[in-house]
């Protein structure tokens, strides 16, 4: 009933203004057709009035020459019957299109089709302005066309213009609603004030659409929608928190070439990231960073930041669980794969899960290089553990800042032994070479008599990719020769593992391969026993067949002091604070967990350290202020090794941390390799040579293995003595020094060397 009163009410209205109109309308044709009764009235007396004073010969010819020259008579006869017809269609013209209306109505209300056509024809309408851009545009300029030919043809109607003429000043009358001012009788006015009304509209359309596009386009730059053109440019698909880093590297890869472009397509706010990115605090050193907002799995989005152009592609890892990032990171490949243009450059994908790697490699084919975060970071921090020192080697290479690799070819060094080789570039270490007779393979730390053939290219440690050179052999090397060492036996390893990771499986591995026999590796965390022997059981890990390694697993909070208090803390070699699964989605709460375990440990250690009871009574009365909690951490931290994993580098930056962590390993490293394989895919391959268990690996060994005490010795003929070791030297750090330094300058320069000194070294074993 409300329904059937609200159609009744609204078709009421309807017809009330229907018929309004129309009253409208034959009213003013009423008055047009007086007014033309009234003018041709005019025009029978005048021609009355011509034929009386003719006929009369009182009236002289100049009168009848005055009467013939305003002679309107013969102009009003000859156009008479064009004007009625423009006097009817003009007065036709607005009433047509509601007729029209009506009679389709009444079609639609006879045949019981409840206006079935009348909302077919709007529905056409709706698409034709939703599917074409100018249509708003077309219509306006039809709507333009139709006023200037209905108010031509109503001026035509009612005044002495021609018709040319009365459409000339229906347009003038449209573009300056000022120019009808001087219009004489009523017919004239009331036509000319409609034309300039209806002009006023028809402006008042236009400055409306020119303003919802300038909008539109100022929208679409803001949002970033509108297409980048560039070449040769880095794309980054997605967004993390590992953004920040990434991009740091890449503008310290780019700095001596004068900058670059980094484009980066996320889904996310344009104005978002812009700000995000402009609150890092580093200097971009002339590379400029582009942001666009898009999905990396629509091709329409990949096509607005030209991805066929681009040099290097790298898919950054979602801020997901390992599984959902994963499964992110296949499909934007296969959107890449999709593109139509062949793309120019290859494809890095950060994996967070090794076994999803081959899966990746098989879909993207021979465009794709992976980088495994979690693979990077867990050997990493076993390498570091046994190692102290190694994790800031790899930060060195890995980045931009020191020395990297390059592989590069060098014609001039054909027919040269490589260890001739090893010692002709002043400014950079040779580790390897790129041989060309086997399809490119990577060989590093090569044998004795590896001899370079045409198209190798030699591996190399340098400061960047213009500052070296292959230079003349030394005349003169007198390397001498490595004193004799037996091989000390190695000592089995005490290691606590604290928390728990996806792949801890692979790091019991690891482990398994470097300790010695009799090593026990101690497990804290959460996780239930029996969910442990399920867990290791579905990551391919038999117990039964470890060798070296000792098992030994305890459930506890390592946040809570009471649970890490039932750990022997004090008798560890290595302590691993691993980024716990559960809380690995949250940087903020993986940070914090982490640091909360290490400033406890900590503080365990220094409490039950025997040097505790013997300190002097003013150390005693110091209290536990700040200072001297830090330093009894400090004193701690010299008889155990700890590595902390820190998933934010802003985090590593602390000033404390230094002093009471060995190290402290996050995503920075698995940034750094994302920019340099993005640099160069080639040294994808060398870092895996590397990272491969069985392949040749990074050491620091001691300098006994190399020289005497207090020997002076050129760095190049440490170089050759580590060759007889069938070994690479490639950087040292002295006994007093915090860093390493890698590739050193002044290579010929003699230096005396102490036994604490140690060297970084690339080698098949540590022997």
């Amino acid at each position: 009933m409300t329904h059937f009163t609200e159609r009744s009410s609204r078709g009421s209205k309807h017809s009330l203004v229907f018929h309004f109109l129309i009253f409208t309308s034959i009213l003013s044709a009423s008055y047009s057709i007086q007014l033309r009764s009234k003018v041709e009235k005019l025009e029978e007396e005048i021609i009355n009035l011509r034929t009386t004073c003719e006929s009369q010969d009182g009236v002289s010819n100049n009168d009848i020459e005055a009467l013939q020259g305003e002679d309107y008579s013969s102009f009003y006869l000859k156009n008479a019957d064009s004007r009625n017809i423009a006097l009817y269609s003009a007065v036709l013209a607005p009433i047509m299109p509601f007729l029209f209306y009506k009679y389709l109505d009444y079609l639609a209300r006879k045949n019981n089709k409840e206006e079935v056509l009348l909302k077919r024809i709007a529905y056409m309408v709706d698409v034709f302005f939703s599917s074409y851009p100018y249509a708003k545009l077309l219509a306006l300029l039809f709507a333009t066309l139709f006023l200037i030919g209905f108010g031509g043809l109503a001026l035509y109607a009612v005044s002495d213009a021609s018709f040319p003429e009365a459409l000339w000043l229906s347009w003038t009358f449209i573009a300056d609603s000022g120019n009808h001012a001087d219009r004489v009788g009523v017919g004239p006015r009331i036509v000319s004030v409609s034309i300039s009304s209806g002009g006023m509209l028809i402006f008042a359309m236009m400055l409306g659409l020119v303003s919802d596009a300038i909008s539109a386009k100022v929208d679409s730059l803001q949002k970033g929608k509108s297409e980048v053109v560039e070449k040769n440019h880095i794309l980054i698909l997605g967004w993390s928190d590992k953004l920040g880093s990434v991009l740091k590297q890449l503008a310290m890869a780019n700095k001596n070439h004068g900058g670059g472009v980094v484009v980066v397509l996320a889904e996310r706010d344009k104005e978002e990231m812009e700000m995000d990115i402009a609150k890092l605090e580093f200097d971009f050193m002339g590379t400029s960073v582009i942001c666009r907002s898009g999905s990396p799995l629509i091709l329409a989005d990949l096509k607005k930041v030209s991805v066929s152009k681009a040099c290097a592609i790298i898919v950054l890892a979602s801020d997901e669980n390992a599984i959902q990032s994963d499964a992110y990171a296949l499909r934007v490949v296969l959107s890449l794969t999709g593109v139509k243009e062949r793309l120019k450059g290859h494809v890095v994908v950060e994996i967070r899960d090794l076994d999803n790697e081959p899966l990746v490699k098989l879909v993207g084919g021979e465009l794709i290089e992976t980088v495994v975060a979690h693979d990077v970071i867990g050997r990493l921090m076993i390498q570091s553990a046994l190692q102290p020192g190694l994790a800031q080697v790899w930060e060195d290479i890995l980045g931009f800042q020191n020395s990297e690799f390059y592989i590069k070819r060098w014609p001039q060094l054909d027919g040269l032994h490589f260890e001739d080789v090893l010692v002709s570039f002043p400014d950079a270490i040779p580790c390897g070479v790129k041989v060309a007779a086997e399809d490119g393979k990577i060989k590093l730390n090569p044998d004795f008599n590896y001899v370079i053939q045409e198209g190798d290219e030699i591996i190399v440690l340098a400061e960047d990719s213009n500052t070296y050179a292959p230079g003349p052999l030394p005349k003169v090397l007198c390397k001498g020769s490595c004193p004799t060492l037996i091989d000390l036996p190695k000592h089995p390893k005490k290691i606590l593992l604290c928390g728990w990771r996806r792949d801890i499986n692979d790091m019991i591995k690891v482990l398994e391969t470097f300790v010695a026999p009799g090593s026990e590796v101690w497990m804290f965390n959460e996780v239930p026993e029996k969910e442990v022997e399920k867990k290791f059981a579905y990551g391919g890990l038999n117990i039964s067949e470890l060798e070296n390694i000792k098992l030994v697993h305890s459930e506890g909070n390592a946040v809570i002091r009471r649970h890490l208090e039932t750990l022997p803390l004090e008798t560890f070699d290595s302590i691993l604070i691993l980024a716990d699964e559960s809380v690995e989605e949250s940087i903020v709460h993986s940070d914090s967990r982490s640091l909360t375990t290490l400033l406890l440990i900590r503080s365990i250690q220094s409490n039950r350290l025997p040097y505790r009871d013997t300190r002097p009574a003013s150390s005693l009365r110091a209290g536990f202020s700040h200072s001297s909690s830090i330093r009894e951490m400090q004193h701690a931290s010299d008889k155990s090794i700890v590595i902390c994993e820190i998933l934010d580098s802003r985090t590593k930056n602390l000033s404390s941390l230094s002093t009471i962590c060995v190290y402290v390993l996050s995503d920075e490293l698995v940034c750094m390799a994302l920019a340099t394989v993005a640099k160069d895919r080639q040294i994808n391959r060398v870092l895996d040579e590397l990272f491969d268990k069985e392949g040749n690996e990074m050491y620091i060994k001691p300098a006994e293995f190399y020289l005497y005490d207090q020997e002076e010795v050129r760095f190049n003929e440490i170089m050759m003595r580590g060759r007889e070791r069938h070994e690479i030297v490639i950087g040292y750090r002295l006994a007093n020094a915090e860093c390493a330094i890698i590739n050193p300058p002044d290579k010929s320069k003699p230096r005396k060397w102490s036994l604490g000194d140690v060297f970084v070294v690339i080698s098949s074993g540590y022997h």
